[in-house]
């Protein structure tokens, strides 16, 4: 069996990692990837200079990185989708009226 040079560590009952990311986290980065090839394009399509739209694309895409990473060491493999779901919680539930009660 031929072994790749990139190891996809996937145990039972553990997140699919990869270079130290972990479950969601690997789709965001691919997200931002994408994102950032075609903001290329299309900055490169429109005539901006070719040198100034790859200086921005190493800017955000080191950026992307950074904060991908970031977020992965911060909240880990469910952390931030738990932050997400926090937002929704209200803080206070205020009834005016005895009816519900009655």
């Amino acid at each position: 069996m031929a072994s790749s040079i990139y190891g996809i560590n996937k145990g039972i009952n553990k997140p699919i990692e990869f270079k130290g990311l972990k479950a969601q986290y690997i789709w965001y980065l691919a997200g931002g990837l994408v994102g950032l090839l075609v903001l290329f394009a299309i900055l490169y399509i429109s005539g901006v200079n070719a040198y100034l739209c790859l200086a921005l694309i190493l800017v955000l895409g080191a950026l992307l990185f950074a904060i991908v990473y970031k977020f992965n060491n911060k909240y880990g493999e469910h952390g931030i989708m738990k932050k997400m779901a926090a937002r929704g919680i209200p803080k206070v539930i205020k009834i005016y009226s005895r009816k519900i009660f009655l």
